[in-house]
């Protein structure tokens, strides 16, 4: 478990209200998550550092390295190595260097937050890309998007004992979970899930990506790169992700009221 195990006061605030609370007040155990800077190296050139939760880097090298377009299979990549360093790990990527061209197109600087899509982006022409259009292998529906939200929480091992990381699964047309990963990172979940349906051999557009946070621009962009169809999120999107998915033919769901499900086409 990729935590860290600190004694905290029992009360909701961290501190007693009276002295008669304070004598009875016991110590309770809090697991909080790792976050660790993760830099990327293509052919030993670095590209970027980014907050993330140290679990599953093979498939975060991986995913990452789609969802950004910097290469446009895995079968571009020739090894991945997880290097632990003083400071943080590095991911050293091996690849064919003329599939590199395409990601220099969006250079970055040396520094990424977890809970951002663009840190690093060096000019606003590249901070939102025309995403591909996405072909579904299935209908979308309300209830395939409901059973997900309602099988998410199941795959969620790490939250479970954090309460502080996202999740990005994909479940097929039925909405039946068949993998997931986690990240402090929304946008890492889910390259970190790409990265995961690439090494299986799966293909996205058979299902649809259900995933613990709000709807971004980034997430939709992430998303239709490697051609998932639907993107079901906790909370409705934002009006560019909703443009971004009716360009790419997708479609995106959210959370209602009374738990029930929207569909945005």
């Amino acid at each position: 478990m990729l935590t860290h195990a600190h004694s905290l006061p029992a009360s909701g605030t961290g501190f007693p209200e009276t002295a008669d609370q304070a004598a009875n007040q016991a110590n309770v155990t809090w697991l909080v998550a790792e976050e660790t800077p993760v830099a990327f190296e293509y052919n030993g050139r670095s590209h970027a550092v980014m907050m993330a939760t140290p679990a599953d880097l093979e498939d975060f090298a991986l995913g990452f390295s789609l969802c950004e377009e910097i290469v446009g299979s895995a079968f571009d990549i020739d090894r991945i190595d997880v290097r632990p360093v003083e400071d943080g790990i590095v991911l050293s990527i091996e690849a064919d260097p003329l599939r590199l061209l395409r990601g220099s197109l969006r250079r970055r600087s040396m520094e990424g937050r977890s809970g951002c899509g663009l840190c690093g982006i060096d000019s606003l022409a590249n901070a939102v890309r025309e995403p591909p259009r996405v072909t579904a292998g299935f209908t979308p529906s309300v209830e395939a998007a409901a059973a997900a939200f309602t099988a998410l929480p199941d795959h969620q091992p790490m939250n479970r004992a954090n309460k502080s990381l996202h999740a990005a699964a994909w479940a097929g047309p039925d909405g039946r979970i068949v993998m997931a990963r986690e990240d402090v990172g929304r946008h890492n979940a889910l390259d970190k899930l790409a990265g995961a349906l690439a090494r299986a051999g799966i293909d996205p557009s058979g299902g649809f990506a259900v995933m613990s946070s709000r709807c971004s621009f980034e997430l939709v962009q992430k998303a239709a790169t490697i051609g998932i169809p639907m993107l079901a999120t906790i909370s409705a999107p934002t009006a560019l992700a909703l443009k971004l998915a009716r360009a790419a033919g997708m479609t995106l769901a959210a959370r209602a009221r009374g738990n029930g499900v929207m569909l945005f086409r």
